[in-house]
């Protein structure tokens, strides 16, 4: 296949959701020590609590707040899609249904209902509510 076919070639939103899933869950593995060490601070003591909440609200060394915030913002919408896509996942072996019309519909309502889940835990995490 040569280079022009291949970026002609539209993806079915199957396989974008396929992708994604993978994506998520690559994300989710590369930032663990991360997400480790939000888990650690936030329950050791009350001190590294306050730390923990600081992040958010001054940075962490040179990392601005709002940078912190927007990983994780990604580290939620990879936990969410990555989610509702292994439920799909699961709910296509359990039933058997492999049609590609029942693929589209699943694939339509694993990207909107992460977004959407997403979009409203974001504001929460930028303070809108």
């Amino acid at each position: 296949m040569r280079l022009v076919d291949a970026v002609k070639y539209r993806l079915p939103l199957a396989g974008v959701v396929s992708i994604l899933h993978r994506a998520s869950g690559l994300l989710m593995f590369v930032l663990l020590p991360f997400i480790v060490w939000l888990f650690d601070t936030s329950i050791s003591s009350e001190i590294s609590y306050d730390s923990f909440t600081s992040a958010f609200v001054a940075g962490i060394g040179f990392v601005p707040a709002w940078a912190v915030k927007l990983v994780v913002l990604a580290l939620i919408w990879a936990l969410l899609h990555h989610l509702i896509a292994g439920v799909r996942h699961v709910w296509m072996d359990a039933t058997h249904s492999v049609s590609k019309a029942q693929g589209h519909n699943s694939a339509v309502f694993t990207l909107a209902s992460s977004v959407l889940l997403t979009v409203a835990l974001g504001a929460k995490l930028f303070g809108l509510y």
